[in-house]
């Protein structure tokens, strides 16, 4: 059956904003740190509510695209606002929480065997990825790679086939929601000072430590712009 036919939906208000603000960039050349017009300025132009600016405002940010700094305007964090459409956004915020709530089930177990379990050569996988992770950090990046490279080593020195079965079977998700996280400001040097903590645990052989470190990080990693930002308002 053809899914041509399937009922229209109207663009929300604030979508229309944000491919006016698109367009406004693009069209005037704009680079990362240049600032946008004031909410009160962009209301008046396009003829809509502040509510619908700020809606957009509040997407674009969730987007990492523009940081709105508290009584200081809106600027831009990269050359284009070319954001992901609305719609996928709104997909990854329902599915977000139930993600977050695997990844603590999961990794504050695998933190735990791999205090446990772990060899010298786990030891080194650790190591190596937050050496890997506090480079991407000191060039100002968000240090993704790391991030990922040292959870898939805590992952396998807990030596549970099962449970790294698991894991795999969410990694796109995870990903997503690593992402989500590394995008928050200041929270990349913070996730690298929180995975010391966890690495020093499994390296002590203190399973308890270990998951309590795991649980720390990963409720950190919940702590996300986009979770704050209601799908919902027209």
């Amino acid at each position: 059956m053809t899914d041509a036919l399937r009922p229209m939906t109207r663009q929300r208000l604030y979508e229309q904003v944000i491919e006016r603000l698109r367009q406004y960039v693009a069209e005037g050349g704009m680079r990362a740190g240049d600032r946008l017009p004031a909410e009160r300025e962009l209301a008046q132009r396009l003829g809509v509510s502040r509510a619908s600016v700020k809606q957009a405002i509040v997407v674009l940010e969730v987007q990492g695209l523009v940081e709105a700094r508290h009584g200081g305007g809106t600027y831009l964090v990269r050359d284009s606002l070319d954001a992901e459409p609305v719609e996928t956004l709104v997909e990854r915020r329902r599915r977000l929480p139930d993600v977050l709530e695997a990844r603590e089930a999961l990794e504050t177990k695998l933190a735990e065997l791999a205090a446990e379990r772990r060899t010298e050569d786990d030891l080194e996988a650790m190591r190596s990825a937050l050496a890997l992770m506090a480079e991407e950090v000191e060039r100002g990046g968000p240090g993704t790679e790391g991030d990922r490279l040292f959870h898939a080593a805590v992952t396998a020195a807990a030596h549970s086939g099962l449970l790294a079965e698991f894991m795999r079977s969410i990694t796109h998700q995870i990903a997503e929601s690593r992402t989500e996280s590394l995008r928050q400001p200041g929270r990349p040097a913070r996730s690298l000072a929180q995975h010391r903590a966890i690495l020093d645990a499994v390296a002590a052989r203190q399973p308890r430590q270990a998951a309590t470190a795991m649980r720390r990080h990963v409720r950190t990693v919940a702590k996300v712009r986009l979770l704050d930002w209601d799908p919902d308002t027209p």
